[in-house]
């Protein structure tokens, strides 16, 4: 009895949204049962989520656009070749398994061995392939992209209050309990079960006993897929798929959210809490708050679940700190090397000729060009605010452009509205970006690579859709503005004189985060990176550090964005939409996020893709972009350039005969003179 009821108090916080609508949002019968029907569909994103935690230690973050391709092909059957729901839909369930096996052959299992942040990129990089090709299957079947669902197959019409339920909703409810039954079917009356959490533990063993670990990998993948294509393809019919990243996002922080309640791992508990959550967006969506405050209460819902939760250590919350880095930090050339004539030349040749290049590209371009570049510019420094925190300070950061919202909106507010000069407004939302980095770092004290990468996913969505698109606060001026002189004196109203504005925010914010790496503060944050217990036994302190490392974060993502405001003479909310800000993310990763020039280069890769492709193209570049550097450099593109370096030192010390210098292929190297020291 004690057992059972220690059972079911597990189960209180997976039924605490239940709770919160009942008493917050209260609302209709009717109401509450169109949301059970979603949150049980949704349910089937969470389990195939938890199913992949479970097996491979990864949250996938392409779950719910793995179900939106098949969905999209499955609907376009439908509707341009007339299929029935009986035939399309089984054989968009094939096809999502075959999807989902696939993946995981061709590309999650070439990361079994990386550490588990490197292969959650993965998946980010898949979603976007999976996005784009939802995106750009209509046009290869001659239609356009719009929102899409299904006729009922059969009359069926039943009124609860004001919502009216239909056959769709019916063949929903059932498709999804039948899976979820078949799931847990599946795991318990089979070997799968048991062999999962064998392989999960420790893969190398698992092996050793005869467990087929990649061929049971490829079925979970094959399996979540195929759960995703479920839940997707039916909400469709009941509610509608909406072409977008916004569609896939807001099936995703819930699915997380449900994950979290759930511990990642509790199948049933997850898929309650999935349940429940989807109730209380339908009554939050139906309420006076709008639809815009869903996003800003499920982040409120994570975040609280993660803090109640006790820290675990090992798989849940967390691994270890060397799972969750990517701190592929360029190694200076070692001093015996450094002082040869030939090498002081070159590096003086590259600077000038870098700075050359940066100086002439707006004459050269042409005034289309110059705005660009001044844009390119601009994400080089929120690229530079990434490398502070993710590279440095080894915080997983996906809503990176909600700092810089922050600031664009506090500059178009200063500007517009009390005539602020921008160097003022600049400063001012540096302060503000600092501000709402710190208050969201407090919590994120206590979380740590996976958690805070899901917080800060949904804080990028939450404020993209509550607070930039002036649903929920209205102070954000939306009208386009003349830009003041620069210090009442300096007129920036052109794109050259914009585009050296924002090179010399580079050139300075490049000089500041260089010097604070080399500071006492930059050694701090990577020790307490690398090992939490050690820079502690050094004096570290690791609130201090990590709130630091926000705050400058926060800081140079702001002011980047009050420039971004003054580029475009306006505040734009979809700039800073939750998808930018996985961009930005997946960008510095393929620049190398180690290092300053690993953000300027991301930045030319991300905004470069955007100018030479049409919109949908740019997914593809991103995707395949950041798939492609994780397979075959870590380290980013900046890796490609390190490792050039390091052939050209061994070349020359092998012709000075250097024989005793040992440059790898990290760049770091072993200075005869400095190891006898």
């Amino acid at each position: 009895m004690d057992q059972r009821l220690r059972r079911g108090v597990a189960y209180v916080p997976a039924f605490a949204p239940f709770a919160l609508q009942i008493v917050v949002w209260p609302t209709s019968l009717g109401t509450v049962l169109s949301g059970l029907i979603l949150g049980v569909l949704g349910a089937l994103l969470a389990a195939g989520m938890s199913l992949v935690w479970r097996s491979n230690q990864i949250v996938t973050f392409a779950q719910s656009d793995l179900g939106a391709l098949p969905t999209t092909a499955a609907l376009l059957t439908m509707s341009k070749w007339g299929w029935p729901i009986w035939l399309a839909g089984p054989v968009g369930l094939i096809v999502a398994l075959a999807i989902g096996g696939s993946v995981q052959a061709l590309v999650i299992r070439r990361f079994d061995r990386a550490p588990r942040l490197i292969a959650t990129v993965a998946t980010i990089g898949i979603g976007q392939l999976a996005a784009f090709g939802a995106l750009m299957l209509p046009k290869w079947w001659g239609d356009i992209a719009t929102i899409r669902t299904f006729d009922p197959p059969f009359e069926l019409r039943v009124s609860i209050g004001q919502v009216i339920f239909d056959a769709n909703d019916l063949l929903g409810v059932v498709a999804a309990l039948a899976a979820l039954a078949g799931l847990g079917m599946w795991l318990r009356m089979s070997d799968v079960g048991v062999a999962i959490r064998a392989a999960a533990t420790n893969p190398d063993r698992a092996s050793m006993l005869g467990i087929p670990v990649r061929t049971l990998h490829a079925q979970v993948w094959a399996v979540a897929a195929g759960l995703s294509f479920v839940g997707v393809f039916f909400t469709s019919g009941v509610s509608a798929l909406a072409p977008g990243p916004a569609f896939s996002f807001g099936l995703l922080v819930r699915a997380l959210a449900a994950m979290v309640i759930g511990r990642f791992t509790n199948l049933g508990r997850v898929v309650v809490a999935s349940v429940a959550l989807g109730a209380l967006d339908a009554a939050i969506s139906r309420s006076s708050s709008g639809p815009a405050a869903v996003a800003p209460v499920m982040l409120a819902v994570i975040v609280v679940a993660l803090l109640v939760q006790r820290a675990q250590r090992g798989r849940v919350g967390g691994h270890t700190a060397g799972e969750w880095r990517l701190d592929a930090e360029v190694a200076p050339i070692p001093r015996v090397l450094a002082v040869l004539p030939e090498v002081r030349a070159a590096r003086a040749a590259l600077s000038v000729l870098a700075i050359g290049i940066a100086v002439v590209v707006p004459h050269v371009v042409g005034t289309a060009g110059a705005i660009k570049a001044g844009v390119i510019v601009i994400f080089a420094i929120i690229g530079l605010s990434t490398v502070v925190l993710t590279g440095w300070s080894g915080q997983v950061s996906l809503g990176q452009m909600a700092f810089v919202g922050a600031g664009g909106a506090f500059a178009a507010w200063a500007i517009v509205r009390h005539g602020v000069d921008p160097l003022v407004a600049y400063v001012g939302a540096g302060a503000v970006g600092a501000l709402v980095a710190v208050v969201v770092g407090l919590p994120a004290l206590r979380l740590r690579g996976l958690s805070l990468a899901v917080v800060t996913l949904s804080l990028g969505l939450a404020a993209s859709t509550a607070v930039f698109s002036n649903s929920s606060l209205r102070f954000i001026p939306r009208e386009t503005f003349r830009r003041p002189p620069l210090l009442g004196r300096i007129d920036i109203d052109s794109p050259v004189r914009l585009y050296y504005v924002a090179l010399a925010a580079l050139a300075l914010t490049i000089l500041a985060v260089t010097g604070a790496r080399r500071s006492r503060f930059g050694r701090a944050l990577v020790a307490q990176r690398d090992n939490e217990r050690a820079a502690q036994a050094y004096g570290v302190n690791l609130t201090r550090a990590r709130l630091a490392g926000f705050a400058l974060s926060g800081w140079i993502a702001a002011s980047a964005g009050s420039l971004l405001v003054v580029q475009t003479a306006a505040f734009r909310g979809d700039t800073y939409s939750v998808g930018a800000g996985v961009d930005v993310f997946v960008a510095t990763v393929i620049g190398g996020i180690g290092s300053p020039l690993g953000a300027i280069l991301g930045a030319l890769y991300l905004k470069g893709a955007a100018l030479l492709l049409p919109g949908v193209w740019q997914a593809l570049a991103s995707g395949a972009g950041v798939l492609l550097v994780l397979m075959t450099t870590p380290n980013g593109l900046l890796g490609a350039l390190v490792a050039a370096r390091d052939a050209g030192l061994r070349s020359v010390a092998r012709r000075r005969g250097i024989e005793a210098l040992s440059v790898h292929r990290s760049g770091d190297a072993t200075d005869p003179d400095e190891a006898a020291a």
